[in-house]
């Protein structure tokens, strides 16, 4: 399997204006977006909580968290993310592509619509 990476623009969500564009690896497996800490200092994203992860060799990190607005072309949406540190990847997270209405097809490696589905009673 290949890697998926997609440019984005990331901004604060008090200040939508304040944006940088970025090169992510999409990675639906993983939860959190992740994008590094000094650009989301230069966007005055907030920390508001703080996230312990596990990794592949057992051992545990913590990473500070806050909420970031993403855009891709004319979608827009606002997710949790993790404030990246010095050797941590620029990865795009299920929870961004589920707040943009994306999916990712496994197996071409492309993003497509998520299918939108509302509950509604007559």
């Amino acid at each position: 399997m290949g890697i998926t990476t997609l440019k984005l623009q990331v901004a604060n969500p008090a200040s939508p204006g304040r944006e940088e564009t970025l090169d992510f690896i999409v990675d639906s497996g993983a939860v959190y977006s992740v994008v590094p800490r000094p650009v989301l200092r230069r966007l005055k994203i907030k920390t508001i909580a703080k996230e312990e992860f596990r990794l592949a060799d057992g051992s545990t990190i913590t990473r500070k968290k806050g909420v970031a607005l993403f855009k891709y072309g004319n979608k827009r949406g606002g997710a949790d993310v993790i404030f990246g540190e010095k050797d941590d990847a620029t990865l795009l997270g299920a929870l961004t592509l589920e707040a943009l209405g994306l999916v990712l097809d496994p197996l071409r490696r492309e993003l497509k619509p998520l299918p939108m589905i509302l509950a509604h009673q007559n």
